[in-house]
């Protein structure tokens, strides 16, 4: 299968993020992408085939659609820290203009364009406080945060608009994905990156959640792997309900601490525990079930880390993440 007809690209949202250029190298490597079939959008980005703006501003998005789209990953958002303190922020641009891009998919295919493969980031943060003891693919997502809820509100609208006919969508519900660079974007659960990144890196860490807390991670390489086969099933085989919940390995931070060992014997006595962990980062990000299944994921062939010793082999920072 090809990943766009010849007069259609390839667009990449958030593309200068973490995930996002992950993907476009990725997408670069597939022989099936023509040289000029891939396109990467985000405010601040160049380069050949980027294009930098808003994708919350109409006049870009029309810009991104000047040549037909075949598919599109969104992965441009404002994540779960930075859209609690800044609710119209978030709303902007995890909402409206989300909406904006789909609408813009519609008026394509009923234009008599291609019928766009929209793939979507989503999140495991439409499961909401108290979470719950058990998570598997039937749970209800019950979000009790702003960016939990944009993502599950979004997730329902690539259901419908694919019901209708105006898309072909899927959604994969990502977990914390690791190990990210120490820029600060306003996630909340960022600690997961920063217990593995600055101990191997020599530096002392003051963890804001103790060691019994429980996380959901997965490897960069992983979430790579899994965005593109998602985005290469057929709709049929995903049928009416397009999200997915990603693969991840229920861990707890005594476990990422212990480790650590594997790639420096002295990096777990860098880490130091906070006093008072904040009890809302804790429920929100530090209480996941150890108790969890993903079989449609794997039904789907998306594929997990093995143990963590393989994840933190593949999602180990290279030299620009470990300075």
């Amino acid at each position: 299968m090809s990943l766009a007809a010849p007069d259609t690209l390839v667009l990449i949202t958030g593309a200068a993020g973490f995930i996002g250029r992950a993907l476009a190298r990725a997408l670069r490597a597939d022989p099936r992408l023509g040289p000029d079939g891939l396109l990467l959008t985000d405010q601040v980005i160049d380069g050949p085939g980027s294009l930098a703006g808003n994708v919350a501003d109409a006049s870009h998005q029309q810009r991104l659609f000047a040549r037909p789209v075949g598919r599109l990953f969104h992965l441009a958002g404002i994540v779960s820290g930075a859209a609690e303190s800044d609710f119209e922020a978030g709303l902007r641009v995890n909402l409206e203009a989300t909406l904006a891009l789909l609408e813009c998919c519609r008026r394509q295919a009923q234009a008599g364009g291609p019928r766009v493969r929209f793939v979507y980031a989503s999140s495991i943060a439409v499961f909401g406080v108290p979470l719950p003891a058990r998570i598997d693919d039937h749970t209800p997502a019950l979000p009790t945060l702003s960016y939990g809820a944009h993502k599950r509100v979004i997730e329902l609208l690539i259901d419908d608009y694919t019901r209708r006919g105006f898309i072909d969508g899927r959604a994969l519900r990502l977990p914390g994905v690791v190990v990210r660079p120490p820029l600060p974007n306003g996630a909340l659960s960022g600690f997961n990156s920063d217990l593995i990144r600055e101990p191997l890196a020599g530096r002392s860490y003051t963890c804001p959640v103790g060691p019994q807390a429980t996380t959901w991670l997965c490897s960069l390489p992983r979430v790579i792997d899994n965005l593109l086969r998602l985005g290469d099933l057929p709709g049929e085989a995903i049928g009416a309900v397009r999200t997915v919940n990603a693969p991840a390995l229920a861990v707890s931070v005594a476990q990422i601490v212990a480790a650590l060992a594997q790639s420096d014997a002295r990096a777990p006595a860098r880490v130091r525990f906070a006093d008072a962990p904040a009890p809302g980062l804790v429920a929100q990000f530090g209480a996941w079930p150890l108790a969890c299944t993903f079989d449609r994921a794997a039904a789907l062939g998306l594929g997990a880390d093995a143990d963590l010793a393989s994840l933190l082999r593949d999602g180990l920072p290279s030299s620009d993440l470990l300075p």
